[in-house]
């Protein structure tokens, strides 16, 4: 037999009610909206060389390597005789079509000296390979900044704005120096709290670089 409910039965039942309806329709719009936002597709283990001349910051060599259902897609798509190695032309067509597209998007690679942005205007360099099973692109971006007595300041965040990249420093060497005995090099991974990613939330990690010369 149905139990009659009490009058604050119904008042504590009328109230529940009420807030289910009342609440719906954001319940529906958070999940709508989270189904709707960009998600990472491709991830991305990053390490970064400073590369140093004798007047100071020569550029930098960038070091990717790939998640496995990339290395899979781009293996698939270009390594045309399946042999694991990827030949002269094959890295041709792969720079053509699967990497000169990030000109757009300062390949992926947003530099700051001192306070000023420094577009990323052309790579050299570039190679790809496939190495234990992983895809791994290098490429060198020119970026002089003569040394002085007094430091210099570089930011160099890696990110893709549109959210379908994710990259991040590699666990083991993230960061080394080439020909840098000249100078005083001080170098830190930490977020860019000057600048906000992906719909104003992330402050993107960045490698934040300061030398000057020896005195």
């Amino acid at each position: 037999m149905q139990k009659k409910l009490t009058t604050i039965d119904e008042k504590i039942y009328n109230g529940l009610k009420a807030v289910i309806i009342s609440t719906a329709p954001i319940i529906f719009l958070m999940i709508f909206c989270s189904a709707a936002l960009p998600h990472p597709h491709v991830f991305i283990a990053q390490r970064i060389k400073i590369v140093f001349d004798d007047q100071g910051l020569a550029g930098i060599n960038i070091h990717w390597t790939f998640d496995d259902m990339f290395t899979s897609m781009i293996a698939g798509d270009y390594d045309k005789n399946q042999n694991k190695v990827l030949e002269k032309n094959e890295v041709a067509l792969i720079k053509k079509e699967a990497f000169s597209y990030l000109f757009d998007q300062n390949y992926f690679t947003f530099i700051k000296i001192g306070k000023k942005s420094f577009d990323v205007k052309f790579i050299q360099n570039f190679s790809a390979e496939l190495h234990n099973n992983k895809l791994i692109y290098k490429f060198f971006i020119p970026c002089h900044v003569t040394a002085t007595s007094n430091l210099k300041h570089v930011c160099i965040a890696s990110y893709d704005p549109s959210y379908y990249s994710v990259i991040f420093f590699a666990n083991n060497g993230p960061v080394s120096l080439d020909n840098a005995e000249s100078f005083n090099v001080k170098t830190a991974i930490k977020e860019d709290k000057s600048t906000l990613i992906y719909y104003g939330q992330i402050n993107p990690w960045a490698l934040f670089l300061d030398f000057s010369t020896k005195q």
